[in-house]
């Protein structure tokens, strides 16, 4: 079982109502030589939205796996890609925004599942009470506008009133003051939606260059793709007090189809870590 020869030549969909094709398909089909395609009437927002029109009821895994099996539903197809982002704090630096993009391929025809995880600080997630023209130019700079897009609400929670998708000055500009005229007040954040936000796209492309390198990573056992790190064991001692840090000691790779595992001691190419991540040492 090769990964070259499991996907070559196969039709793979690519799950998305949000142009997540541009940046996805080039890379699958170089790497696997899939001929890839997306469906029109796929209704992703159904299990929820960015800007709260529809609430995520589930984790990001299980509302990715929900997202894969509704594109099956809708179409004779046997290998699919799909993708389900989240932002807002870092998980362990909280006062940073974050992307957090999950990227899983589904090979039903032989029994596949292969997901891999994104996490980037590189994101322009933000959003702000905006009640002047002045303010509304000050956010502009921090959110990319215009080659990103911006959303305004009335409100930021219990909105009545919406309009996504803005990336023309004069649109904002008459958006903002008709929202202020009507309802005394403006939220305005930042699109998160793939097709307006290009520092998304470019996270979303990095997670597929990852899945990509977890296909070719075959198990040493039986040879099948996705032989990934399942397990991080922190405790890489420090350098200057031999303590143990929060960096990775050990990764332990398992594999998706016979369940070998091998684990893989000072992954990172270091045996000690800088006292600049060791608590002892930097509290």
């Amino acid at each position: 079982m090769k990964y070259n020869t499991l996907f070559r030549g196969r039709k793979l969909l690519i799950a998305t109502k949000h142009g997540k094709e541009k940046v996805i398909a080039p890379i699958l089909e170089s790497a696997l030589k899939v001929k890839c395609f997306i469906i029109e009437n796929l209704d992703t927002d159904k299990l929820g939205t960015f800007t709260g029109e529809v609430e995520r009821a589930d984790a990001p895994l299980t509302t990715l796996r929900k997202k894969c099996l509704m594109a099956m539903e809708l179409v004779n197809c046997d290998l699919l890609v799909a993708n389900e982002g989240s932002f807002g704090p870092h998980p362990t630096a909280y006062f940073i925004p974050a992307d957090d993009e999950f990227l899983m391929l589904i090979d039903k025809k032989n029994d596949l599942e292969i997901i891999v995880r994104e996490l980037s600080t590189e994101t322009n997630f933000n959003g702000a009470n905006i009640s002047t023209h002045k303010e509304l130019i000050e956010f502009t700079e921090l959110a990319n506008f215009p080659s990103h897009g911006l959303i305004i609400k009335n409100k930021k929670e219990g909105f009545s009133a919406i309009s996504k998708g803005i990336i023309d000055l004069n649109n904002l500009n008459h958006t903002f003051k008709s929202f202020i005229e009507e309802y005394g007040e403006a939220y305005v954040e930042t699109d998160m939606r793939a097709m307006f936000n290009p520092t998304r796209m470019k996270v979303i492309e990095k997670a597929t260059h990852q899945l990509v390198a977890k296909i070719k990573c075959c198990c040493p056992n039986c040879n099948a793709p996705g032989f990934g790190i399942t397990t991080s064991t922190p405790g890489l001692p420090c350098e200057l007090c031999s303590l143990p840090t929060h960096s990775a000691l050990n990764y332990t790779y398992t594999c998706i189809k016979c369940n070998f595992s091998k684990v893989e001691k000072y992954p990172n190419g270091k045996t000690k870590e800088d006292p600049t991540y060791c608590e002892a040492c930097n509290p």
